[in-house]
């Protein structure tokens, strides 16, 4: 809905770990009409978007700019003026470097409307994440943020270098990769100790992050060596000694590893978290949805019958979820499940109905439909009604092996999955520049739309090297049929299960 005044808000987006955002900042970007966002702020941020706020990026990067600063500001301050909430996501904090200041003070002259929402800066962030405490009682009590960007040899610098190179605090340049070498020979000539120790610290916070440390005497050689470039900051002082002690961000067990996810976008948050949360790079390549049946009136039948079933039996979260979809839908709630028995698979589904206030009066052992037969053996189900929603085109081992204990089963699709090539482009490009480690499979349907994804004469070459990390024996048969070599299989077929899976492959 539009504002009749507009109104912009200057948010500070952090430095690129979307879990660093501030709670005022993501409130802000989800009640926006319009989000305009930096090359420094994190995509993650725009999932919380109104799907249909617009969304504009004006990235700028080495000199190539989506759209000037001064465009920039035309920008906000149109939207403003169409009485619209602009949303301005900019990487760090609005006011360290960040020009903030320029555009708040272009939104006052528009009589505009503006809040500022401070940041997390990569200044302080990408230290800590690289395990630099900027001040430390034995090292010093102070620390100072300056631009990098600044060309040190200019006659009119602002920058007073005796004054820097004589501070016993810690310096924290940004923004100065390009201009490492005449940084530290300034300090140098000033003063500074050549020995002093320096680190850098480029995409800090990020699955990318990669730091070195070395001295002012030969850190432009360590740099090098290391091909460390843009976007990275600098760290002078004798703190930067305490990183081999305290680094924490980079030791994680799965760092550095860049691993697929192709599950359903709308279930993939579990396992990216995780992954990322042991320092994986996850790329999301979602090769499959889930979405309602065509036809709901067989379900629908079910449900207004309901008093005559004596068993409802979910083998996933997805057959929960739609089941009480459509239930409600239809005008009923859970009072309508009063006389049925229940029987889950796993534990998530459990938890799924669980959620809706059924606590499921049979759970397997085992996370495989087969285990429900095995469940079911000591329970007369002779001539019982059982309900079983789940995927169209799921397995049919569960409703034959009921059917032969003589259980009256109807079998009706609550849910489907359909193929989707959203990220085809980036899947191709990732597989061909060679550096992806892993791809995780959580179903058969996700081995098959993945590999329908990979043009077939191609197949081989691409995939030669990529690991393999599947959910459970049956997603493993399907991969293997397609031609996939399966790296490692969860033992509990769960998401925690093939998380679990992957760090011990790579322990």
């Amino acid at each position: 809905m539009q504002n009749k005044t507009g109104k912009v808000y200057l948010i500070g987006a952090g430095p690129g770990d979307p879990g660093l955002i501030t709670v005022k900042g993501k409130e802000c970007i989800q009640s926006a009409d319009v989000v305009v966002y930096d090359y420094l702020a994190s995509k993650t941020l725009l999932n919380y978007a109104r799907s249909d706020a617009q969304i504009i990026y004006v990235g700028k990067k080495g000199g190539d700019h989506t759209l000037t600063q001064d465009k920039i500001n035309d920008l906000i301050v149109e939207k403003a003026k169409n009485g619209l909430t602009v949303a301005r996501l900019k990487g760090g904090d609005p006011f360290i470097f960040g020009r903030g200041g320029e555009e708040a003070e272009e939104l006052l002259d528009a009589g505009c409307s503006f809040e500022i929402v401070p940041g997390v800066t990569s200044a302080i962030a990408a230290p800590a994440y690289a395990g630099i405490p900027l001040t430390h009682r034995r090292f010093t009590s102070s620390v100072s943020i300056i631009t990098g960007h600044e060309d040190p040899t200019k006659k009119d610098s602002n920058l007073n270098w005796e004054i820097l190179a004589q501070m016993e605090g810690t310096l924290v340049f940004l923004m100065g990769v390009k201009n490492l070498g005449n940084i530290a020979t300034k300090l140098v000539e000033n003063g500074k100790d050549a020995e002093t120790p320096v680190a850098l610290v480029r995409w800090g916070t990020t699955t990318k992050q990669r730091s070195v440390t070395g001295t002012l005497s030969n850190i432009v050689d360590v740099v090098e060596k290391a091909k460390i470039k843009s976007p990275s900051i600098i760290i002078v002082g004798g703190v930067v000694t305490l990183k081999d002690t305290l680094k924490w961000f980079e030791d994680r067990p799965l760092f550095g590893k860049k691993i697929i996810v192709t599950r359903a976008r709308e279930q993939a948050s579990d396992l990216v978290k995780l992954l990322t949360d042991s320092g994986a790079e996850c790329i999301e390549c979602p090769t499959i949805k889930v979405v309602d049946p065509d036809d709901k009136k067989p379900l629908d039948d079910a449900i207004s019958n309901l008093e005559t079933y004596e068993w409802l039996i979910f083998t996933s979260v997805n057959g929960v979820k739609y089941f009480f979809d459509r239930l409600f839908e239809n005008g009923l709630d859970v009072r309508a499940l009063g006389n049925l028995k229940t029987a889950t698979i796993g534990p998530a589904t459990s938890q799924k109905l669980l959620d809706y206030g059924i606590k499921s009066d049979v759970i397997p052992k085992t996370y495989r439909a087969e285990a429900v037969v095995e469940a079911f053996e000591n329970i007369d189900v002779k001539g019982k009604k059982i309900l079983l929603p789940r995927a169209l085109e799921a397995r049919s081992v569960l409703p034959e092996e009921l059917t032969k204990m003589g259980a009256e089963l109807d079998d009706v699709a609550s849910y489907q999955t359909v193929t989707v090539h959203e990220n085809k482009d980036l899947l191709l490009s990732e597989l061909e520049s060679g550096n992806v480690d892993m791809v995780t499979f959580t179903s058969s349907s996700t081995v098959k739309n993945f590999k329908g994804m990979i043009p077939e004469e191609r197949f081989d070459e691409l995939i030669n090297g990529l690991k393999v990390a599947s959910i459970g024996p049956i997603t493993s048969d399907t991969a293997r049929d397609l031609n996939f070599e399966i790296a490692t299989e969860a033992e509990a077929f769960t998401i925690p299960g093939l998380t679990d899976a992957i760090l011990k492959f790579y322990s």
